[in-house]
């Protein structure tokens, strides 16, 4: 009778395995694969090899801490001459001498996680159990049979292997893109984004069932929109909007979702203070591609908060044009979700493709703040009682905003202003740092009712009266700071003219000083205006409003040497100060994946006086080859969240 199979070591080629499946850049001590694609382990035995008709192998592999068969996160089976395309499989690829390699495969539809690998090594009626190691699984665009597979390889790049972008802020009247390193292959990410999962309140009131869960992308972007907010859980991220961030990090001043991250996982999965939309959502885009789920961070401009669920946005002004409270609705100059793309087979067909995930805790959905996955598809067309949250996200885009004026006998006038909300929806270009308008996804052009949302639709607007002709007019400007999220500050400029006549077109100017907003403007750098004209003839109120963006500085970045791999280069990095008063607590905050170790902060000692220039020098020590994207962050006491970028195409070592 022959000797029994001792195993000796084996290798999980991690470094082979991680190319074949696109993880080799994650900073990861285990091997990480994705699903529904073979890999690759070496086995080594001591003695003697494998023989075929003697010795059976069989492979356990299990995920959670109760794996079982009928939950999915437990397998046994046995090598044999194939794989399989719909379970977990081995099969021998090649023999050499003691040294035998085996293929095994993971079904499209395997639960993702920490997997655990043993081996079962049987001659004769005797058998012995060998660990081999463990390895993490993620979801597979690539893979045609997985839920998620994308079909466009450029796609497949920026949604899930980019590990920077941009995240489009300001205003509709002025853009502006803000650089972000979302980092999903830095070290340690994915066994935290793991982390996440297994901290959310479904593991802890059932590990066996959230676990059995895993294999459903709907499932997985439900659990990382309530975790990446605190409100019901541990959650990574607080949020604040009241420019009291003393007590943390304004959300102005995060440049990326590593140090979010790392942070919550050092300091036992404490809430990290603060963060606001595109913070929110942009570590929301990181734990998704880590997972390996497409994602991409989406921009809403004139974006509505409906809370009583009217599809109407209810503003109130004085009878001088000023904004008072009144409702709970609101208007964001901007909000950030993201979208990912994944089949749901959970609805009727034709709601495959990007679905509106949002992070940011607004209201509760099946009483927990998450929101999503909503398909935009389904938001376009007003199909509103399909799951998840399609009515908010609807709204988003589409409430109609409403004036109502207090008249001097105590009445309320009414305008309706139907175009205003949901504009210029934005996303990071495909390949490429610019804008790509992806609004028509959302809605159809105004003046088009939707398909199936009976009671939602909107109708054209109708002719206005002449408005060819002078007028006698009382005239209203009021400008007050605001924040992103439609709250207003104090009042920074005031013009009210009781008789103006107006001919068609006249443009009457508003100056609003630096002197008289620059002590209260907050860090989104906004000044929000809004215009009340009355005619006295007819008592027609006319209201019009818009949002100023004031524009930070930029910051120039300038590369000194050469870019390659593993060789020492240097950034100087400055920013010339607008303002007629110096600058005091200057810092460069500087971080770029694959270029620096973490982040790096660099203060000055001195302050900078007006027209001079802030400037500082970091070493970057480039670790991979390829585009890489330098993001930096300037603060100072009256200069805050000042962002640029530098990309640099790193050359790879010679072979």
């Amino acid at each position: 009778m022959a000797e029994d199979l001792v195993l000796e070591t084996c290798d999980l080629q991690q470094e082979s395995n991680g190319a074949m499946h696109r993880t080799e850049e994650m900073g990861s001590q285990r091997l990480v694969v994705r699903r529904g694609q073979p890999f690759t382990i070496m086995l080594h035995f001591a003695g003697r090899g494998y023989e075929d008709g003697v010795d059976t192998l069989a492979l356990n592999v299990q995920t959670g801490p109760c794996p079982t068969e009928t939950g999915g996160t437990r397998s046994h089976f046995s090598v044999s001459s194939c794989l399989q395309a719909s379970a977990w499989s081995a099969a021998v690829e090649q023999q050499d001498g003691t040294a035998l390699s085996l293929s095994l495969c993971s079904p499209p539809d395997a639960r993702i996680g920490l997997y655990t690998l043993t081996m079962e090594a049987s001659t004769g009626y005797q058998g012995t159990s060998f660990r081999l190691g463990e390895f993490i699984l993620l979801f597979n665009p690539w893979c045609p049979e997985d839920t998620v597979y994308l079909e466009d390889e450029d796609q497949r790049t920026e949604y899930v292997l980019t590990q920077q972008g941009l995240i489009f802020q300001g205003s509709n009247d002025f853009i502006v893109s803000t650089p972000w390193n979302f980092g999903q292959f830095e070290d340690n990410m994915v066994e935290t984004c793991l982390l996440l999962l297994d901290t959310n309140p479904k593991f802890f009131r059932d590990q066996n069932r959230d676990c059995s869960r895993r294999n459903c992308p709907v499932y997985i972007g439900r659990v990382v929109s309530a975790m990446v907010n605190c409100n019901d859980d541990r959650g990574v991220l607080a949020g604040r909007w009241d420019n009291k961030y003393s007590d943390g990090v304004s959300p102005m001043s995060w440049i990326g979702s590593v140090d979010i991250l790392r942070r919550w996982s050092k300091f036992g999965c404490q809430p990290v203070r603060y963060g606001q939309c595109w913070v929110f959502a942009a570590v929301a885009c990181t734990v998704l591609r880590c997972l390996g789920i497409p994602t991409r961070v989406v921009t809403n401009y004139n974006s509505a908060h409906d809370t009583n669920k009217n599809l109407v946005i209810d503003r109130y002004l004085d009878e001088r044009g000023s904004l008072q409270q009144g409702s709970k609705d609101m208007i964001w100059n901007f909000h950030c979700w993201v979208e990912s793309w994944m089949a749901r087979p959970d609805l009727s067909a034709g709601y495959d493709g990007w679905q509106a995930l949002d992070p940011t805790p607004q209201e509760k959905s099946e009483g927990v703040y998450c929101c999503g996955p909503s398909p935009v598809r389904a938001i376009k067309e007003g199909d509103l009682a399909l799951k998840y949250d399609i009515p908010f996200v609807f709204a988003e885009v589409n409430a109609d905003l409403v004036y109502w004026i207090l008249q001097s006998d105590g009445s309320r006038k009414k305008t309706v202003h139907p175009s205003i909300v949901g504009k210029s929806i934005s996303t990071k270009g495909v390949g490429r740092d610019s804008r790509e308008d992806i609004t028509h996804h959302y809605k159809y052009p105004e003046g088009t009712a939707c398909r199936r949302g009976e009671g939602w639709g909107r109708s054209s607007p109708g002719k206005g009266s002449d408005k060819e002709r002078e007028r006698l007019c009382r005239l209203m400007f009021c400008a007050r700071v605001a924040s992103y999220n439609g709250n207003v500050g104090p009042e920074c400029g005031m013009k009210d003219l009781l008789n103006v006549t107006l001919p068609p077109h006249k443009v009457v100017p508003l100056r609003v000083l630096y002197e008289k907003y620059g002590h209260c403007l907050t860090q989104d750098n906004m000044v929000k205006v809004v215009a009340l004209l009355v005619e006295y003839q007819t008592q027609e109120h006319t209201v019009a409003m818009r949002d100023i963006y004031v524009k930070n500085p930029d910051i120039k970045i300038r590369i000194l040497g050469e870019p390659k791999q593993k060789r020492k280069l240097v950034a100087e990095i400055a920013l010339t100060n607008p303002l007629a008063t110096p600058l005091n607590g200057c810092s460069f905050t500087v971080e770029g994946t694959g270029l620096t170790e973490g982040q790096k902060i660099q203060e000055l000692n001195c302050p900078v006086e007006p027209e001079q220039e802030a400037k500082v020098r970091v070493d970057l020590m480039p670790r991979q080859a390829g585009l890489r994207k330098l993001v930096v962050d300037f603060e100072s006491d009256k200069l805050k969240g000042v962002k640029g970028f530098r990309n640099i195409i790193i050359a790879p070592l010679p072979k």
